[in-house]
């Protein structure tokens, strides 16, 4: 017995139900903060989206480009969920790209603990 599928959907609903948010208010959140676009514009949660729409979520620093096939409003299992969107999020960066970041240098950046410490003693600001 299969339910009739709605014709909108919020949006903030939809991508937590098809797991691209871990849950619906970390999606609702990120729709307010203009993490979520439809379309090409930043919506709000309440947004509806329906079948054939771009829904392109920015989580953790990645973004994901996904186009809506099938509606769903209740949060399914994953191999369900990946077959009410088509991915055409662009491939990872390789891991040697990544691996070659430029990393700052120890003792560089901010002081270490043991580097304040030791500046505190030298100018005579003993915290003990």
């Amino acid at each position: 017995m299969e339910q009739a599928q709605p014709a909108t959907a919020r949006v903030d609903s939809w991508v937590w139900a098809v797991r691209l948010f871990k849950t619906r208010s970390a999606a609702a959140t990120a729709c307010r903060g203009g993490h979520v676009r439809v379309n090409g514009t930043a919506v709000k949660p309440a947004h509806q989206v329906k079948p054939g729409d771009e829904v392109r979520v920015r989580n953790a620093g990645i973004e994901r480009i996904v186009v809506v096939v099938r509606l769903v409003v209740k949060r399914v299992g994953a191999s369900i969920a990946t077959q009410c969107y088509i991915d055409k999020s662009p491939a990872p960066p390789p891991p040697e790209i990544a691996a070659a970041m430029p990393r700052r240098d120890r003792g560089t950046g901010r002081p270490t603990k043991r580097e304040r410490r030791e500046t505190d003693r030298l100018l005579g600001r003993d915290s003990s």
